[in-house]
């Protein structure tokens, strides 16, 4: 019988796959990226509250920890907004490309954060990723409103990530995930009442797309954040993080089998995005070496 953590390591996988399919996902429902991450937080905020239900999990925080899931809340629904909207102006390709420089943002923010010194080699990898940066905007300058789109996405995730490193230490995640979702289900909805955009037109969607919505609503959000937690019981930090660096590379894969000739790139746009790709991993690979030394 497989052990614990080759299983852990396989549903890692699975998680990691069915991350790099929300790409797919945004591109197929037709909603306006806006329209889209709010269906996807409602969905997700009642499928996760099921969940707690169930569990019978405590919700009380203190009031300084529910202030901050609520700016998170915001942080990540900005996040999410940009990264579909990267998507429809661009493509899948583009987005996942530059998305992956969020651990170079992650290592100038965590200095700022958790008051440490900045590492060398993560200044010489952000020169690297500004080179991969660069040869992708070169060849494909057509889309540049989806690459800035798509690094203001990348920033934000790595601004929650370090953020919410914070709280996950001191707090349930499946608490912290409903409070975020549901801060940011709040203030998206606050900004489209104010907007007058929320009409019974809104609500109409094609079978497609509430099908697509549900699949991102449930599998990809609720479930895939759920599942991470657990198998980080039984894997390395290292080993997890190595494995969610291949996000990207399934996604982009997944974009041309299914969009085929959409997402065909220039043959620099993949040199590029392969320095970003190796940057990460390297950089993972030292920090892992420092931990263990």
């Amino acid at each position: 019988m497989p052990s614990d953590n080759f299983k852990s390591y396989l549903h890692l996988h699975l998680i990691v796959f069915i991350w790099g399919f929300t790409a797919v996902l945004g591109k197929l429902i037709s909603l306006e990226a806006l329209d889209l991450v709010w269906f996807r937080m409602f969905l997700a905020v009642i499928f996760m509250f099921i969940y707690i239900i169930i569990k019978k999990e405590s919700m009380r925080v203190p009031p300084k920890a529910f202030v901050g899931f609520m700016i998170l809340g915001i942080i990540i629904a900005a996040h999410w907004f940009t990264f579909y909207e990267a998507i429809k102006v661009s493509n899948i390709s583009i987005t996942l490309a530059c998305l992956s420089t969020g651990a170079f943002f992650a290592s100038l923010l965590e200095p700022i954060f958790y008051n440490r010194k900045v590492i060398w080699y993560e200044v010489f990898f952000g020169v690297l990723v500004i080179v991969g940066l660069a040869i992708i905007f070169n060849v494909e300058s057509q889309f540049k409103n989806g690459m800035l789109l798509a690094l203001l996405s990348a920033f934000l995730s790595a601004l929650f990530s370090v953020i919410n490193g914070k709280y996950a230490k001191e707090y349930n995640s499946n608490v912290i995930s409903i409070y975020e979702l549901g801060g940011g289900l709040f203030f998206l909805t606050l900004y489209l009442l104010f907007t007058e955009k929320i009409t019974q037109r809104f609500f109409t969607l094609s079978p497609s797309d509430f099908l697509w919505l549900l699949i991102l609503a449930s599998v990809c959000t609720a479930y895939a954040f759920s599942a991470s937690v657990k198998v980080m019981k039984f894997l390395s930090p290292y080993t997890v993080m190595l494995t969610i660096n291949l996000e990207p590379i399934y996604g982009i894969l997944l974009a041309l089998l299914i969009f085929k000739d959409s997402e065909n790139m220039d043959s620099m746009f993949y040199i590029g995005a392969f320095i970003i790709l190796s940057t990460v991993v390297i950089n993972g690979i030292l920090k892992n070496r420092k931990v263990k030394n």
